[in-house]
């Protein structure tokens, strides 16, 4: 037995009942010119109708809820920097003996808004290289290792599909968990072991610093109080400090 889609079903109901009440309209009314009048001008009103649903209120409600998912989106964003991103960030700048080329735009006070142009501009040609004998490959492992089960959260929320570069950044923190999970003793690991997961910890380094400059700007056009917390708690600023002076 073939299905019929709801869609079909609802579309023949429809046609159904404007029959009928134009049947009850030439029966009971008897006006057939009239009757025939009014179909030809709602069918030639039907393309205005067609033009407002699809196009203008049809974009109203899809834009009303992208708003809505890329909300939701930023305060996932935000709660990741705050039990992930942050942590790594500072692990990832000690191990970069280049960190002082960002320039005085990674550094914020509490209410000036961020250069997000100088930033970018900063980001885009820093090498994001850390020097593995600056890593330390445990810390960071038991670091991921214990936030694994709330990056899986984070990967499994549909959300995520909305923003491909955070998706990609939760993807190259996944690998290089996969890849520190997979040494037993990661404090005395070869040379050239310690090489090859420092470039897989630059990719995260870069990426993170990326969706770090989105999310400040993102917080102080949004939510000031927000902002001041995470200026306070500003991974590229060594002076940074949480009290309120």
């Amino acid at each position: 037995m073939v299905s019929i889609p709801w869609q079909a079903r609802l579309g023949i109901l429809l046609i159904c009942c404007s029959i009928l009440v134009y049947i009850t309209k030439l029966t009971v009314i008897d006006n057939l010119s009239g009757t025939v009048e009014y179909i030809f001008n709602s069918f030639g009103f039907l393309f205005i109708n067609v033009l407002l649903v699809t196009l203008v209120i049809n974009e109203l409600l899809s834009r009303r809820a992208r708003n809505t998912r890329l909300e939701k989106l930023n305060m996932v964003i935000g709660i990741f920097f705050t039990e992930v991103g942050n942590d790594l960030l500072k692990r990832m700048i000690h191990a970069d003996p280049d960190c002082h080329s960002f320039g005085s735009s990674f550094i914020m006070q509490g209410t000036d808004c961020p250069n997000e142009t100088a930033m970018k501009k900063a980001a885009s040609v820093h090498r994001f290289q850390v020097d593995h004998n600056r890593i330390n490959f445990v810390e960071i492992q038991d670091f991921l290792q214990e936030k694994r089960n709330f990056l899986l959260r984070l990967i499994e929320n549909p959300v995520m599909l909305e923003h491909q570069s955070f998706t990609a950044l939760l993807q190259a923190v996944f690998h290089l968990a996969a890849e520190l999970g997979h040494r037993k003793d990661p404090s005395c690991l070869p040379q050239s072991d310690q090489i090859h997961l420092a470039g897989d910890i630059s990719r995260v380094y870069r990426a993170l610093t990326s969706e770090w400059i989105f999310y400040m700007g993102y917080l102080y056009r949004n939510y000031p109080y927000l902002f001041s917390l995470a200026v306070r708690t500003n991974p590229f600023d060594p002076s940074a400090q949480i009290e309120v002076v």
